[in-house]
């Protein structure tokens, strides 16, 4: 496809942006953020994982709950090219399990991902808490950082086969983050975060990795845990328990030597794994305070920038994101939530001169442009498709 336009330098200035980097300090800008966590999509997402069942392997009701939250995401403005379902079986099973990963690309380091992870899948009962409650977390955060340009790179896993002995996340580790080099910053488990109806639930663990194999990582471990008891201190009003990670679907990132942190309930429920895991035996308000806590962490940990945060300009970008940048031999073109199959690109010179044009058919969520041959400069990056224009500063080496 072909387009006409004109271009100035004028229009390059628009785009000479600066990043600041932000210290752990209150943020009013991530406050905004998190006093937008609701109460009632918490109680009618933990109302409706209920309501789709016993989420073992190879049910319906496995199958139910994944639509399901596909379908959240593809509400919330993810596209479709940004959700990815990860199949896997394993020794002993025959049944299909499949995880659900749904990545938002950071604007400066869109190769290193902050994790955010819940398993979905459930055993005996119907696991509202265990883990309709970590999966409402999920959800929430990813609805209300979707606009908003992270430095970092995010990753909302939701896990299958955690109840069968960590087979998802095990799976995921072997066999997508290490052949793929993926780097990690760190990984966030939130599991059983509902509380326990008619108790005083105010205070959420905060969990460190304390393991003796690999050692390695414990120290960062222990700083990014400390790095979330403050953020629940300056955005939420839970109070805080430091204790250790076991168990859940950090483990096989921590035996890859990953840094690891979590949230899990201190007033532990005594009916997981139980037909008694509903709603009613659990504490919605104590599962939204949670769900504050983590949108704040998240904020922090994925470098939001609050400059950003009250402007349409990476919304209205459909969240493309071009890196590196500076570059020399490759640019990257992620195309975030941008509606279109195929597109064109230009890179432009000052003069307004096209140096390198290239189209893409049935485009994937990520394409790569290669610039060896272009000169050291800046170049305007134009992105086009049969209903619009989108222009972004590169920097050539």
């Amino acid at each position: 496809m072909k387009t006409n336009f004109t271009l100035t330098i004028g229009i390059v200035l628009l785009f000479l942006t600066n990043t600041t980097a932000f210290s752990q300090t209150f943020i009013q800008g991530y406050q905004d953020v998190v006093n937008q966590v609701s109460q009632a999509n918490t109680t009618a997402n933990l109302t409706s994982f209920e309501n789709y069942g016993i989420k073992v392997r190879g049910s319906a009701a496995q199958t139910n709950t994944l639509n399901w939250i596909k379908n959240k995401y593809l509400s919330y403005g993810y596209s479709a090219a940004q959700i990815v379902e990860d199949p896997f079986t394993y020794t002993g099973s025959t049944a299909v399990c499949k995880n659900i990963i749904v990545t938002k690309t950071g604007t400066l380091y869109p190769n290193t991902f902050v994790i955010i992870c819940a398993h979905y899948d459930t055993i005996t009962g119907k696991g509202t808490n265990d883990n309709g409650s970590g999966t409402n977390v999920l959800l929430e955060t990813a609805r209300l950082l979707q606009s908003i340009p992270t430095e970092y790179s995010i990753k909302f896993i939701h896990f299958s086969g955690e109840e069968d002995g960590l087979k998802g996340s095990q799976h995921y580790v072997t066999n997508v983050v290490n052949p793929n080099n993926l780097d990690i910053k760190l990984v966030f488990n939130i599991d059983q975060v509902g509380g326990v109806a008619g108790q005083v639930n105010n205070t959420i663990t905060c969990e460190r990795d304390e393991s003796n194999t690999p050692t390695t990582n414990n120290a960062q471990s222990n700083t990014i845990t400390n790095e979330l008891i403050t953020c629940v201190g300056l955005y939420s009003t839970l109070n805080t328990n430091l204790s250790y990670a076991y168990a859940s679907d950090y483990m096989p990132f921590e035996d890859n030597n990953e840094i690891i942190t979590g949230f899990y309930e201190t007033n532990e429920s005594t009916v997981p794994h139980t037909a008694n895991d509903l709603l009613i035996n659990m504490d919605p308000v104590y599962a939204y305070n949670v769900t504050k806590a983590a949108v704040g962490a998240m904020l922090h940990f994925a470098v939001a920038n609050t400059s950003a945060l009250s402007n349409e300009a990476f919304n209205s970008e459909n969240q493309i994101t071009i890196y590196p940048n500076p570059a020399k031999n490759n640019l990257f073109i992620n195309k975030g939530t941008l509606d279109a199959d195929n597109y064109s690109v230009k890179i432009v010179s000052l003069n307004g001169k096209t140096v390198l044009e290239k189209e893409f058919t049935n485009s994937n969520l990520t394409e790569q442009l290669p610039i060896s041959e272009l000169s050291a400069g800046i170049y305007m990056c134009v992105i086009s498709t049969d209903s619009k224009q989108i222009f972004k500063k590169v920097i050539i080496e």
